[in-house]
């Protein structure tokens, strides 16, 4: 090595090693993102806090005026259906335009057996999850020959059939008149000691509980083998097939479970509307309306569609605020339109990636705390060192260094 080489070296690493004038940038850049350590104390305290605060708004939502707590309720019904879509759709890329039939299933079940059977409402739950459960599967069989557009094809056939079976079997269903499902008959039961003019309370409740557990249940699902063949299957069939995925299992299975749980969440739908129609909250209207809670939300994100039930319940209301008639409709279209061009990931996938700024989860193995290295970056400390006495990949380059170059005459001139 030349001195003008070496000088030229050290020179380069002094600048690399300077800080710029003032500090202000290079220090902001060495605090931001803090790296906490997954499973770490500092990770758990993080955790039970986020908890904490969503345990204090909810207690605080229960005690708002009635009217607030319905909407509140349409919230957590509506976050509960989009889950189930973005089960199938945002993990497993399986297009459904028919979930507005697995809604109205749940709802017309749990209306059926209360009104015509005197069952108790809540009983009804797990039966009308079954039958959408069985619906799903149903429905799932077309993925296993055909995908994409054509898929979505068959769930919106799906979806436009379903209220005229309703109109079909009026016997049951009571037909183009509707279902009236009475106040009493949906009154919270005797050991809550709630009464009759209490109910909204007591739904916003079991809501809540339904949505944990559902949120829960698409958590631990996501993150098992099953979880990781939905995706491998939304990514690449061919690949996911040739790798053991099996196809025809996912595909059916993830069509049962979303099934199900929107219909979990039509169910509670029932008890809170008290009167069901086809005509009215189970059209193909209710299908588009899911989709853009879901795409809007986030898909493949775990609070996207509670995000994405907050923007369609409440973004009505926003702009019948600012505007009246027609004009109401174009600046809810334009609003919905600025949001997916300007947030392709969805609300909760913005938040997620300015959260990641402040706050890096890193993972649970590693020594101290340190900032995450930012977009484009390499961290060589990320990477595991060799053992001590092994030598690098043969044309790998050490570390800090520069590639070997095979010996010349005047290199070996040099050492001569």
């Amino acid at each position: 090595m030349t001195p003008e080489t070496a000088l030229s070296r050290d020179g380069a690493s002094g600048r690399d090693r300077a800080a710029p004038p003032g500090g202000g940038p290079r220090e902001t850049s060495r605090r931001f993102p803090i790296t906490v350590r997954a499973g770490s104390p500092a990770h758990r305290g993080l955790r039970l806090a986020l908890l904490a605060v969503a345990a204090l708004l909810l207690v605080a939502g229960s005690y708002a005026e009635p009217f607030r707590v319905g909407q509140f309720t349409s919230v957590l019904i509506f976050a509960i259906a989009i889950s189930g879509l973005n089960l199938a759709t945002g993990y497993t890329g399986l297009l459904s335009i028919g979930h507005s039939a697995f809604f109205g299933l749940g709802a017309y079940t749990t209306g059926v057996l209360v009104v015509s059977y005197g069952a108790a409402p809540m009983s009804t739950i797990p039966v009308a999850v079954v039958l959408c459960f069985l619906l799903g599967l149903v429905v799932g069989l077309p993925a296993l020959r055909i995908r994409g557009l054509y898929l979505a094809l068959v769930t919106l056939a799906v979806g436009v059939a379903f209220p005229e079976i309703v109109r079909r079997f009026e016997d049951f269903t009571g037909g183009a008149a509707g279902l009236v499902i009475r106040s009493r008959q949906l009154g919270p039961p005797e050991w809550t000691g709630l009464t009759v003019g209490q109910r909204g309370l007591w739904l916003y409740w079991v809501s809540v509980a339904a949505l944990v557990l559902v949120l829960v249940l698409v958590r631990n699902l996501t993150r098992s083998r099953l979880g990781i063949a939905m995706i491998a299957t939304r990514d690449n069939e061919i690949a996911a097939a040739a790798s053991g995925v099996r196809l025809a299992t996912i595909k059916t299975g993830v069509f049962g479970i979303s099934g199900a749980v929107t219909g979990l969440a039509g169910s509670l739908f029932a008890m809170y509307v008290g009167a069901l129609s086809p005509d009215g909250s189970f059209t193909l209207l209710k299908s588009i309306e899911l989709i853009t809670g879901l795409f809007l939300g986030g898909a493949a994100t775990l609070f996207g569609p509670v995000v994405g039930a907050l923007a369609v319940v409440y973004l009505p209301y926003f702009t019948s605020d600012l505007a009246s008639g027609h004009v109401s409709g174009v600046l809810f279209g334009a609003i919905l339109i600025a949001i997916v061009f300007l947030m392709p990931q969805g609300i909760a996938g913005v938040l997620g990636r300015l959260a990641g700024r402040v706050v890096h989860i890193g993972p649970a193995t590693g020594g101290g705390h340190r900032a995450a290295p930012s977009s484009g970056e390499t961290s060589l400390s990320d990477e595991a060192p060799p053992p001590d006495g092994a030598t690098p990949i043969d044309g790998a380059p050490p570390p800090g260094g520069d590639a070997a170059s095979p010996p010349t005459s005047d290199t070996l001139g040099e050492r001569r």
